[in-house]
């Protein structure tokens, strides 16, 4: 057994080292949420690791018992030389490496490197499984980015008397108001004094405050949570809680009383004294009356009037009843959220843009997500091999996961306005080879034969207008007002046929469909091109 001198001196050198392990670790700069996640929660290990050994050393120090027998042991009178202690150790030291020949020396060593050690390398192939802190957050979470709330929403939607019942995306705003007040202080009293408030609000705070701790492990969240908990004590006891106010000093009273009359057996409310009155000879009443005798609590009134409203609760506030003491705890559970949702106020507007481009996607391209969020993350690229040419095609990578059109300045169009133009509508067309156009005015403006205009918004490699026209070209039909909206060659034949069978012949005449080109390149249709050459002008 080493000594205690010894031990708090070995304790001392691992603080020290843990905490030139801590600023290594606290100095590393990481591109992804993930990486630096990870950092994060090894730096407050570190942290635990540190505090626990400051405790130790604490413990040490205070035992001035043990610590004089080591001084004693170790200072021997000057004129004696005896070393009995020091070879009585040595026995120690060589009896325990002869027990345990295979002990591995060096293990705060191991413990440290592990520590220090940087999943941030090439070749981590299993990086998924390794990963301790992924396994901290659900899939919806994706890893910190984003809270997950569907829990909270459908318990908030089954409260009572909420009126309308909000869809996610509202219910997130409803959260983001706390940063102008009480959470959910929209909400009636009646809904608000209710046991499925009080276990809605509990479970949503212990969501919070867990989602909380994994994702800011350097941030003491207790401590907050703790203060928070101070200033609501001392506003409730100053009935300056907002939206409790008037509820904060009232016990359950007859008639006309805000609360209702309580019914200490049933551990109800009733709101008139009619109702009251007509349960109490219930079987469940008789029931519940017969139970609380048994057990020792205090009866009901045995006139036949009301239970009594006052019922010592807690050691601290013995006049406090078990409806006043109900509106505190969802009071004070519903301080604590609030000062956690402001807090995690950023994290609420990512999950709602994530939320509402989610809504945005088809199924295949939720999929498709799905499967790159669970590919590895690939390897960083080595900086030195890294050319300037590289640099500016990361720079200049645009993130297009909607598969927008790219607008004038090369970025995708806004979502609304894809949607204004029925960009996400596929018009087909056999005469242009099954060409598939998107949006109604892409459509309309492939039928023109001349002066069209590219599209806004969109990058065409082909003229729309030449396709079509090339396509009834090679039907052997004009590309006139008479076909358009027609995309079917059977159709455009029938067409062409009917108009021939009508009389109008004109349509079909060679010179309006063919066009020569002379030896300077001028294109002429058939007629003029003939009477030119008549005239000796080709």
């Amino acid at each position: 057994m080493d000594s205690i001198i010894e031990i708090q001196r070995q304790t001392h050198e691992e603080v020290e080292r843990f905490e030139r392990a801590l600023s290594t670790l606290l100095s590393r700069n990481h591109s992804t949420h993930e990486r630096n996640l990870q950092n994060e929660h090894k730096a407050s290990q570190v942290l635990d690791r540190i505090t626990s050994r400051a405790s130790v050393l604490h413990s040490l120090y205070q035992d001035q018992d043990a610590r004089k027998l080591e001084l004693e042991a170790l200072s021997a009178p000057a004129q004696q030389n005896d070393l009995s202690e020091f070879y009585s150790r040595l026995g120690k030291i060589q009896e325990h490496h002869n027990k345990y020949p295979d002990s591995i020396p060096g293990g705060f060593d191991l413990e440290l490197a592990a520590l220090l050690e940087d999943t941030n390398q090439e070749g981590d192939d299993e990086y998924e499984e390794e990963d301790p802190v992924s396994l901290l957050f659900s899939g919806e979470e994706a890893y910190g980015k984003y809270l997950d709330l569907y829990a909270n929403h459908t318990a908030f939607n089954n409260l009572k008397n909420i009126g309308k019942r909000p869809g996610y995306l509202q219910y997130l705003d409803l959260l983001l108001m706390a940063q102008n007040g009480p959470v959910h202080r929209d909400l009636s009293k009646e809904t608000r004094f209710t046991k499925d408030y009080e276990t809605y609000i509990k479970n949503l705070h212990a969501y919070l405050l867990s989602f909380a701790k994994r994702t800011q492990p350097l941030v003491d969240i207790q401590s907050q949570q703790e203060a928070v908990d101070e200033e609501f004590n001392k506003r409730w006891e100053a009935e300056e809680i907002l939206g409790w106010e008037e509820h904060i000093s009232k016990t359950p009273t007859y008639g006309n009383g805000s609360l209702g009359i309580w019914c200490t057996p049933c551990q109800k409310h009733y709101s008139k004294q009619t109702v009251y009155d007509a349960h109490l000879t219930s079987k469940r009443h008789v029931k519940a009356v017969a139970k609380q005798a048994s057990s020792g609590e205090l009866p009901a009134n045995p006139n036949g009037g009301a239970a009594p409203l006052v019922q010592s609760s807690n050691s601290n506030n013995p006049h406090k009843s078990s409806a006043n003491s109900r509106l505190r705890t969802s009071a004070h559970l519903t301080h604590l959220t609030t000062a956690l949702l402001v807090m995690l106020v950023p994290t609420l507007n990512e999950t709602k843009s994530n939320v509402e481009r989610r809504f945005s996607l088809t199924a295949r391209e939720r999929e498709q997500e799905l499967i790159d969020q669970a590919k590895p993350p690939p390897p960083p690229a080595n900086k030195d091999n890294t050319g300037p040419e590289e640099e500016n095609e990361e720079e200049e990578r645009i993130y297009n996961p909607l598969k927008l059109p790219l607008g004038w300045d090369g970025k995708p169009i806004p979502y609304w306005l894809y949607k204004l133009h029925g960009l996400g509508v596929e018009y087909r067309c056999e005469i242009c080879s099954d060409h598939v156009y998107m949006g109604r005015k892409n459509f309309d403006r492939h039928f023109q034969v001349r002066g069209s205009i590219a599209p806004l918004c969109l990058k065409l490699t082909f003229s729309q207008e030449s396709r079509h026209a090339f396509g009834m070209r090679a039907l052997g039909l004009p590309n006139t007002k008479h076909f358009h909206e027609i995309t079917r060659i059977e159709d455009a034949l029938s067409l062409a046929e009917r108009l021939k069978q009508e009389g109008r012949h004109e349509i079909f005449e060679q010179e309006t469909m063919e066009e020569l080109e002379d030896d300077e390149g001028n294109v002429y249709n058939r007629k003029t091109y003939e009477d030119l050459k008549k005239q000796g002008l080709i």
